[in-house]
């Protein structure tokens, strides 16, 4: 933003490096004022100060809540090189030349600042500032912004430490019990950077009536606080999701993946602004509140991720999984009748019960379609079916 008048024709700020993108804590913010005039014009002092505060503005009812606090203030008076002075510091601009005021400071040291952030209720905001001071004038200011970004380290013993946990619902009808949910999940670590793919290994188990569905979702957690209060915000990123589980049958998950999107890396250290993640696994039941296990996630910045870890983890879930498969390879002979248990109803298509749980439509008892035994498979049905759909295993 510039305040301008007809006797100033360019008033601005410019980086010495426009093309970079963001600094650190330590980096060296530099650059120069250019100033341009189309009468003369007496300058007292040109001020320059760097500026960098987070803010927290919402309404709560009919209060206005409101908290600031800073990270950055630098404040200099920039001169201009081989141009006479008065006595008084100020100096006479003409038209016709650019004048050029040089500066350059130093950012805080690392761990003393937070990232740049912009959201619904609340911001991180860094900027160089130029103030024109005139005699028995007003003040001309403008000013440019610039970004943040602390480093976030997630190859620490902490984030690649697993994580998991377990937990279960009992499910009623009309207040009579209708058997349980459970599930257990567990992640081979809590830091990640943006690309990276999180493997989960999980086990859902449906002793109930109603059909569930296993999924799993990024969420992140904007935290504001301001006058005492907290508002807190929750979305959605990204999810999966799993198949559907019928009563009486369980399911797992082995090195399940799901991506982490382009984010902006968690945000830990500012005292009215956070930003969190977890990884949400979760089971729909209709006509039920959701079973929900949180895992918290911490996103750091590319370049100082467990690339490595991530990698071979990834590896390992491949290595897992073609595992699982050779061991339902098809036996050697075409299967028999009597090879045919009534479980093997369990594998024919559920077309009428695969909707999305998520809507109200949804049907909460399960109605076991009708079921005729085929004949004996061919080695190219019995391996496409094996290589089309997950199998569903009977709760133990």
């Amino acid at each position: 933003m510039v305040a301008m008048t007809k006797k100033v024709k360019i008033f601005q700020i410019i980086f010495s490096d426009p093309s970079k993108s963001f600094y650190c804590g330590g980096d060296t913010v530099s650059g120069r004022v250019e100033v341009e005039v189309s009468e003369m014009m007496r300058v007292s002092a040109l001020k320059l100060l760097g500026l960098g505060c987070a803010k927290v503005e919402y309404a709560k009812g009919k209060q206005r809540c409101r908290q600031e606090a800073e990270y950055l203030r630098h404040e200099t008076v920039l001169r201009l090189q081989d141009q006479p002075t008065d006595s008084d510091g100020s100096v006479v601009l003409r038209p016709g030349n650019k004048y050029e005021y040089t500066f350059g400071f130093e950012l805080p040291q690392q761990g003393q600042l937070v990232s740049s952030y912009k959201g619904k209720f609340g911001y991180v905001q860094y900027c160089v500032k130029a103030l024109m001071e005139r005699p028995q004038q007003p003040v001309l200011e403008c000013k440019k912004c610039f970004e943040v970004e602390e480093p976030l380290d997630v190859n620490t013993p902490d984030l690649l430490s697993p994580a998991g946990g377990m937990k279960e619902k009992k499910v009623t009808c009309m207040f009579i019990p209708d058997g349980q949910v459970s599930l257990n999940a567990k992640i081979d670590r809590r830091g990640f950077c943006e690309g990276e793919e999180i493997c989960i290994n999980a086990k859902f188990e449906n002793t109930c009536s109603r059909i569930v569905v296993p999924k799993a979702a990024i969420i992140a957690k904007h935290t504001y606080q301001a006058n005492g209060r907290t508002k807190i915000l929750r979305q959605k990123l990204s999810s999966v999701r799993g198949n559907h589980i019928i009563s009486g049958m369980c399911d797992a998950w082995q090195g399940k993946t799901i991506r982490v999107p382009k984010i902006k890396p968690s945000m830990l250290g500012c005292n009215i602004i956070r930003v969190e993640y977890a990884l949400m696994i979760y089971v729909h039941i209709p006509g039920s509140d959701k079973l929900i296990l949180e895992l918290p996630l911490v996103i750091g910045t590319a370049g100082l991720g467990s690339r490595s870890n991530s990698v071979s983890s990834q590896d390992s879930s491949a290595s897992t999984a073609s595992q699982s498969w050779v061991s339902l390879r098809m036996p050697s002979e075409p299967p028999s009748y009597c090879d045919v248990t009534r479980d093997c109803r369990l594998d024919q298509p559920l077309t009428p019960l695969l909707d999305d749980f998520d809507g109200d439509d949804s049907p909460i008892f399960m109605n076991a379609p009708a079921f005729e035994y085929p004949a004996p498979p061919a080695y190219s049905e019995a391996e496409e079916e094996f290589n089309g759909n997950a199998r569903m295993l009977p709760v133990c």
